[in-house]
C-alpha cells in the first residue's frame, strides 16, 4: 500500500513476501492525464488549504478523501504524501517541498557507490513513548527474546544497543533515553533510525510525552510501528488508543490507514515476536542497503569515561566494515581502534553496517550523534578533526531567526517557517495553531511541528536544532537548561502574552516587514582619574577600569553625580603609549571622546553596546 497518512509508516501484510508485493504493486505508475499541471505541496497542508491551491471547493477534496477511506474536516492538517494522491487524482504531478527534500537527504546515502557492492543490512529501531507506558520493559522483552533462543553470551553488556535474531534477520535496536537522545543525534545532521517503535499503553492512551515522540518521529521523517503495551491489564482499551492515534494522522491498518499497530504485552512477553515480524516486515519493503566493502562510517550512540579503560564510545557502523587498528575522525575528535567488544562483551575484529559496537582508543569524548569515519592514517585524522572544530566556530551564532525568514524564503532556501509552540494552556495551542494556519499561502507556510502546553525544554530546543526551528512561548518560559541549551546552540526563542502579537509577528516575518530589535548593553564601567592637557585643544582622561571593559567600538556616556552629561564615540584609546582596541578590568587607560573634552575628576564612564535580540 502506497501511504496515505505518514509517508514512512509502511503497512504490514501476514508476510514480507507479501508486503513487498502489494507496495511495489501499488507503487506502479498510474496513466497520467492528457496535460498534468505541476503543483508543490508542503509536508503538511489543510484540507481547505489544498482545495484552495487546487482550484476546487473543499468540499470536491473531502469527498475525494472519503473515498481514499480518510476523514478530515476542512481545517485539518493532512500530511504530504495524503495530499499528493488527492491532488493526482485531480489530474496534477506533485513535487516535494524543500523540508520533504531535506528529510530525504537524512538518510544513509549509497549515491556513489557500486550497485554490486550494496548488500541487505539490518534495520535500526529506536524505541520512544511515554515515560510510564514499558519502554525499559519492552527492550527488557526483546532482549528475553533474544537469550532465550539460546543465543550465545546470555548476559548481555548494556552498551546502548543492541541486536537480535529473528527468523534469520538480525534487527538493530538502539537502547537510548528516549526522543530527547533521538532528537540530539537529529540535532547534529545524523539520520540513525531507520524504525521508531512508539509505545503507548493500552490502559492509559495517549499522554502529552507520546505526542511529543511523534513529532519528533515524524520530523525526522522515520517510519511509525506503534505497539499498544499493557494488554494484560483489565482496564486496557486498544481501540481507544487507536481513536487517539488518528487524531494525529496516525491511521492503522484496520481503519483504512497505513500504521501497524501490535497489540504486545512486555511484562508477559506477549505479541514480541509478532512486534519483531512486522518489523522485518517495514525494512524489507524500505529495501535497506549499504556497502560492506568499503571504509567504515557512521555514528556515535553514547559514550564515556571508564575509569580502568579511558574514552569508551559505543558506535553503530552505518557503511563500510570497521576493523581494530583504524583510524577514526568523530567530529572534532579522533582515535585509533584499539579493542573492539560486542554487546554480549564479546571481543571482536571487525563490524558490518549496522552492527553496535564499543570502542576502546577514543583520544576524547565524542558526544552522542557525532558521525565518524575511518581515515588511512593519525594525520589524515588530526586534520579532519582540526578542520571540524573550525568549522563548527565558524558556524556557532547561525541559528534561524524571524528576522532572516523572509531572505531564506526570497532565496529559496525555505518554503516553510518551521515553528515549535508551547503554551500555558492547552486551550491555547488550539487557538494559536488555526490562528497561525490562516497566513499560510502559495509561496510560503507555516509548519507548526510541535506544540503543547507546558514550560520550553531541552528536548525543544534539541528539535528545533534538527528542524531548523524557531520556538515560540505563549505564557511559557524555558525552563533553566533549556535557556542555557538555547544560547549555546544560537535558537531563536520568542515571549508573547497576546495571541495577536505573536501571530502579526510571525506574519510581518513571512512579509519581510520585521524591523531588528536590540537592547542596550553595559560593556564595562570605569572611572576618571586624573585629565591631561596635550596643547592643540586636546584634552585626555586617564581612567581605571572598575568592571568589565572599554571597548573601542563602543558608545561611552559620561556620568557626573548620578546624571548623563555626554553620550558619543572614542576618538582615541590607549594603554600606557600603545593605541589598543580595548582596556579591561583592573587596568588603567587615556581616552579621548569625539565632541567632549570636559573631564572631570570622579567622573564615570560607560561603555554600551547594541545587541540585536529579535524582530519585532
Amino acid at each position: 500500500m502506497t501511504s496515505k497518512t505518514e509517508k514512512t509508516n509502511v503497512p504490514a501484510q501476514p508476510t514480507a513476501a507479501t508486503a513487498v508485493a502489494v507496495a511495489k504493486a501499488r507503487g506502479a505508475q498510474k496513466p497520467a492525464p492528457p496535460a498534468p499541471k505541476p503543483l508543490d505541496i508542503p509536508q503538511a497542508i489543510a484540507v481547505g488549504e489544498l482545495a484552495k491551491v487546487m482550484k476546487v471547493t473543499p468540499i470536491e477534496v473531502i469527498k475525494q478523501l472519503m473515498r481514499q477511506g480518510h476523514m478530515f474536516s476542512v481545517n485539518e492538517i493532512i500530511n504530504h504524501d495524503v495530499a499528493a494522491e488527492i491532488a493526482t487524482d485531480f489530474g496534477f504531478t506533485v513535487s516535494q517541498t524543500a523540508e520533504k527534500a531535506e528529510s530525504a537527504r537524512l538518510t544513509v546515502s549509497t549515491e556513489g557507490e557500486d550497485p554490486a557492492q550494496l548488500q541487505p543490512r539490518s534495520p535500526v529501531v529506536t524505541i520512544l513513548g511515554h515515560v510510564d507506558h514499558g519502554k525499559t520493559t519492552l527492550l527488557d522483552a526483546i532482549r528475553n527474546t533474544r537469550v532465550a533462543a539460546g543465543e550465545a553470551g546470555g548476559i548481555t553488556q548494556h552498551i546502548g544497543a543492541y541486536q537480535v535474531e529473528y527468523k534469520g534477520n538480525r534487527i538493530t535496536f538502539l537502547d537510548t533515553p528516549g526522543h530527547a537522545a533521538f532528537t540530539a543525534m537529529r540535532a547534529r545532521g545524523a539520520k540513525v533510525t531507520d524504525i521508531a517503535v512508539l509505545v503507548v499503553a493500552a490502559d492509559d492512551g495517549i499522554m502529552p510525552q507520546t505526542i511529543e515522540a511523534i513529532d519528533h518521529a515524524k520530523a525526522a521523517g522515520v517510519p511509525i510501528v506503534v505497539a499498544i503495551n499493557k494488554m494484560d491489564k483489565p482496564g486496557a482499551n486498544p481501540d481507544k488508543v487507536k481513536q487517539q492515534l488518528s487524531e494525529h494522522a496516525l491511521v492503522v491498518e484496520e481503519w483504512g490507514g497505513d500504521v501497524i499497530a501490535v497489540p504486545v504485552s512486555a511484562l508477559k512477553g506477549q505479541g514480541i515476536p509478532d512486534l519483531l515480524e512486522n518489523l522485518l516486515v517495514v525494512a524489507e519493503v524500505a529495501e535497506l542497503k549499504a556497502n560492506p566493502n568499503r571504509s567504515a562510517k557512521g555514528i556515535v550512540v553514547e559514550a564515556r569515561i571508564d575509569k580502568s579503560r579511558g574514552p569508551v564510545a559505543t558506535v553503530l557502523v552505518q557503511t563500510g566494515t570497521l576493523r581494530v587498528g583504524d583510524y577514526l575522525a568523530a567530529g572534532p575528535h579522533k582515535g585509533r581502534v584499539k579493542a573492539m567488544l560486542d554487546d554480549s562483551a564479546k571481543r571482536i575484529k571487525e563490524a558490518g553496517p549496522s552492527a553496535p559496537v564499543e570502542i576502546l582508543g577514543m583520544e576524547t569524548l565524542p558526544e552522542a550523534g557525532e558521525k565518524f569515519e575511518t581515515v588511512a592514517d593519525e594525520k589524515t585524522a588530526r586534520q579532519m578533526t582540526e578542520a571540524k572544530a573550525q568549522e563548527r566556530q565558524a558556524r556557532s551564532g547561525a541559528g534561524v531567526t524571524l528576522e532572516d525568514v523572509y531572505t531564506r524564503i526570497e532565496a529559496g532556501e525555505v518554503k516553510a517557517l518551521n515553528l515549535i509552540l508551547k503554551t500555558d494552556v492547552q486551550g491555547s495551542v488550539e487557538a494559536i495553531r488555526k490562528a497561525l494556519e490562516r497566513l499560510n499561502t502559495e509561496r510560503t507556510r507555516v509548519n507548526v511541528i510541535h506544540a503543547a502546553a507546558g514550560s520550553i525544554t531541552e528536548s525543544d530546543v534539541l528539535l528545533a536544532v534538527a528542524s531548523k526551528a524557531i520556538i515560540v512561548g505563549f505564557n511559557s518560559q524555558p525552563e533553566p537548561g533549556a535557556r542555557t541549551l538555547g544560547n549555546q546552540v544560537s535558537v531563536n526563542i520568542r515571549h508573547y502574552n497576546i495571541i495577536y502579537s505573536l501571530v502579526d509577528d510571525i506574519e510581518r516575518a513571512l512579509k519581510g516587514l520585521l524591523e531588528p530589535v536590540y537592547k542596550d548593553i553595559i560593556e564595562g564601567q570605569a572611572t576618571i582619574r586624573a585629565v591631561f592637557s596635550l596643547g592643540r585643544g586636546t584634552t585626555v582622561a586617564g581612567f581605571y577600569v572598575n568592571s568589565g571593559k572599554i571597548a573601542r567600538d563602543a558608545e561611552i556616556r559620561v556620568f557626573r553625580g548620578g546624571k548623563q552629561v555626554f553620550a558619543g564615540q572614542i576618538g582615541s584609546l590607549k594603554h600606557f603609549k600603545d593605541d589598543v582596541r580595548e582596556v579591561n578590568t583592573g587596568l588603567e587607560g587615556g581616552i579621548t571622546l569625539e565632541g567632549f573634552k570636559d573631564y572631570q575628576t570622579g567622573d564615570v564612564l560607560e561603555a554600551h553596546r547594541r545587541q540585536q535580540v529579535g524582530v519585532g
